[in-house]
C-alpha cells in the first residue's frame, strides 16, 4: 500500500484502541504516526504533513472538534482529509456539525475493521474533496458549545440511570455496571473540562 503524501496520523487517547488502529493500518502497509490528543496531533503535523488524519472526538487537552477547526482554518493544513471516530458523539446533530467542519467521513466505535480499512482507502484515493468553507469563529464556537452542552446533559442522564440501576441489582451483577458508571463519569469530566475552557474563551471574546 503506497500513501503518496505522507503517513496516516491516528489521534486517540485510549491506548488499546490506538494500538488496534495502528496495527491494523500498518498490517495493510500504511505508514502510521500517532498522537493521544489534539495538541499532540498539531505538533506531529508541524513536523510532517500526514496524508490523512483519523481522530477520536472525546479527548483531553484538545478534542477532535477543536482539532479539526484548527486544521481547517490554517491554509497549510486545510486540505488534509479527516475521518472522525467516536462512540460518544454519534447523534445526527453531532455528525451534521462534523460535516460542517469539513470532516470527510464519520465512523462509529466499536470500529468494524473492514469498514474502517475501506473508508481509509476510499478517502486516500478519492482525490480532492469539495470542502466547505471553514467556519468563522462565532459559528464554530456556537456549534461547539451546543454539542458539548448536549453531550453533558446526556452523560448526566446516563449516570443518573446507572446509579439508580446499581441500587436495585444483586451484588454479583454490580461490577459490570459499576465499571460503566466510572467510564461515564470519566467522559463527563472530560466534556465538562472542554466546556469550562470554552466558556472562559467566550468570556474573553465578549469582554469589552
Amino acid at each position: 500500500m503506497i500513501v503518496p503524501y505522507g503517513p496516516v496520523l491516528v489521534v486517540e487517547d485510549i491506548p488499546n484502541i490506538l494500538q488496534l488502529l495502528e496495527v491494523t493500518l500498518k498490517f495493510k502497509g500504511y505508514p502510521v504516526v500517532t498522537a493521544t490528543n489534539g495538541q499532540e496531533a498539531l505538533e506531529q503535523i508541524s513536523r510532517e504533513r500526514p496524508a490523512l488524519v483519523i481522530t477520536d472526538i472525546l479527548m483531553p487537552k484538545m478534542d477532535g472538534f477543536a482539532l479539526v477547526q484548527a486544521l481547517r482554518t490554517n491554509p497549510r493544513t486545510s486540505s488534509i482529509p479527516i475521518v472522525f471516530l467516536s462512540a460518544t458523539y454519534v447523534t445526527p446533530e453531532d455528525k451534521a456539525f462534523a460535516i460542517k467542519l469539513g470532516v470527510a467521513c464519520f465512523l462509529e466505535k466499536p470500529v468494524d475493521t473492514e469498514e474502517f480499512l475501506l473508508t481509509v482507502a476510499e478517502v486516500l484515493t478519492g482525490g480532492p474533496f469539495n470542502l466547505p468553507s471553514p467556519l468563522g469563529e462565532g459559528e464554530f464556537y456556537k456549534g461547539y458549545r451546543e454539542r458539548l452542552e448536549s453531550k453533558l446533559r446526556h452523560k448526566n442522564t446516563q449516570i443518573a440511570r446507572t446509579v439508580r440501576l446499581l441500587e436495585t441489582l444483586p451484588e454479583e451483577q454490580r461490577p459490570v455496571f459499576q465499571a460503566l458508571l466510572e467510564e461515564a463519569r470519566g467522559h463527563r469530566e472530560e466534556i465538562q473540562h472542554e466546556l469550562d475552557q470554552l466558556y472562559r474563551l467566550l468570556e474573553q471574546y465578549s469582554a469589552p
